[in-house]
């Protein structure tokens, strides 16, 4: 071979791999986002924690295509079949009066998740009972709704309120949310409503009825927002597998919300679930300058969890979300592969069985990569990435969730009414 020959067969062989370079990964990226998608529309996807304001299913806040982190249109557009609706009630004083408040919003957004499903959008989204309704509803092409309950102060004293809520729907109740009520201690006490640290050690006499009753009806016991102890007493007092409906591992973001290997594990050994949430500073812990300026810019729009960003009017949201960037910009939050680690942490501690997801849209949720429904499928190419095949994600998206809503209906239709 002369001189020119080699010199073109040189030229020749460095343009070819520099071609399969350049190809090389964006096929794989191909075959990985086909493989993803294929995934995404085989299996159900739940998220089962998404808050709602006190207007919701109004022409104020339109739950098909409000400025809304989670509307029908997103839940659409990214792929989220199911989500868990939230009727959640801020802790305050217990008085007489604040318990009939209580019981009042409750029915607000009871009454809105309602008018949703039956009198607005019927076409579009129907209400899951049981556990069977998921898969039902979803074969008929609707989306799907169920409804859990956020602090079981909406009871109240009154252990009867459970068989009305759960006649409206209500499948799951987190036992306490931010402040002890007689059910549960908070894992965060609230000394302006006179809380000590500790009330009842735990769960309450009281609480430990409210479960008895829970089980006996069928709704699945939530153990986020509560104390360790409650969480671990809880586990304890159910005959049926509990829910952690939003939480992370603690041992990757040390906050208060998390939870520690000893109550995941006990959680393992009850046959519950951890829905890993979504929620910024549940998933990675930012620098206290962040804290204080997010802090501050709740404050300024007279936000607080369960009432977040999305119960505001849309000349104001417009205002947040600039005014969030502009934090986020100067000190970066969560992105989605730092909550897919938590995912990770938890499937490696206490199996691909117990581990679920969720947003808390709308409530405070939504990280760099699942900001709203409409990016939900990223969720799930991002643990085909990991390595996940169909049968882990389809557990991971709900089915592990489905699995206790089942065990929790048998154990009630086992109980001697």
């Amino acid at each position: 071979m002369n001189h020119w020959l080699r010199f073109l067969f040189y030229f020749a062989h460095v343009f070819l791999i520099a071609g399969c370079l350049e190809s090389g990964p964006a096929d794989d990226d191909d075959v990985l986002m086909t493989h993803a998608q294929a995934i995404h529309s085989a299996v159900i996807t739940l998220d089962s924690h998404d808050d709602i304001p006190y207007d919701f299913a109004t022409p104020a806040v339109d739950p098909l295509n409000a400025d809304r982190q989670l509307t029908l249109e997103k839940m659409r557009e990214g792929g989220l079949d199911v989500a868990f609706f939230i009727v959640y009630v801020a802790q305050t004083e217990r008085t007489p009066e604040n318990y009939a408040k209580a019981k009042t919003d409750a029915m607000i957004k009871f009454n809105a998740i309602h008018r949703m499903a039956e009198e607005m959008y019927p076409e579009l989204i129907e209400i899951a009972y049981d556990a069977d309704d998921i898969e039902r509803i979803h074969a008929s092409g609707k989306l799907v709704a169920a409804i859990g309950i956020e602090n079981g102060y909406v009871i109240g004293q009154d252990l009867s309120l459970l068989q009305t809520y759960y006649d409206l729907g209500a499948r799951y109740i987190t036992l306490a949310h931010g402040g002890h009520n007689d059910i549960s201690d908070s894992a965060q006490a609230r000394p302006q409503f006179g809380d000590d640290e500790s009330e009842h050690e735990g769960i309450s006499t009281f609480g430990t009825e409210v479960i008895e009753e829970m089980n006996r009806l069928g709704i699945m016991v939530d153990i986020s927002h509560i104390s360790k102890a409650a969480a671990l007493d809880a586990i304890r007092l159910s005959r049926a597998p509990v829910i952690a409906s939003h939480s992370n591992a603690y041992a990757l973001a040390a906050h208060f919300r998390n939870m520690d290997n000893e109550t995941l594990l006990a959680l393992r050994n009850n046959g519950g679930v951890i829905q890993t949430v979504a929620l910024d500073v549940f998933v990675k812990t930012p620098p206290p300058e962040r804290n204080v300026a997010l802090d501050e810019l709740w404050i300024e729009f007279g936000l607080s969890p369960g009432n977040g960003p999305g119960t505001l009017a849309p000349e104001q949201r417009g205002l947040y979300d600039q005014r969030w960037a502009e934090i986020l910009t100067r000190w970066p939050g969560a992105t989605l592969e730092d909550f897919v680690d938590h995912i990770d942490y938890a499937v490696n501690l206490i199996g691909i069985d117990h581990v679920g997801i969720s947003s808390d849209f709308d409530g405070g949720g939504g990280i760099t990569g699942w900001q709203d429904a409409a990016e939900t499928f990223n969720v799930t190419l991002e643990l085909v990435r990991r390595g996940y095949n169909e049968t882990d994600i389809e557990k991971l998206w709900g089915g592990n969730l489905i699995r206790v809503w089942r065990e929790v209906e048998a154990i009630a239709a086992a109980t001697i009414n």
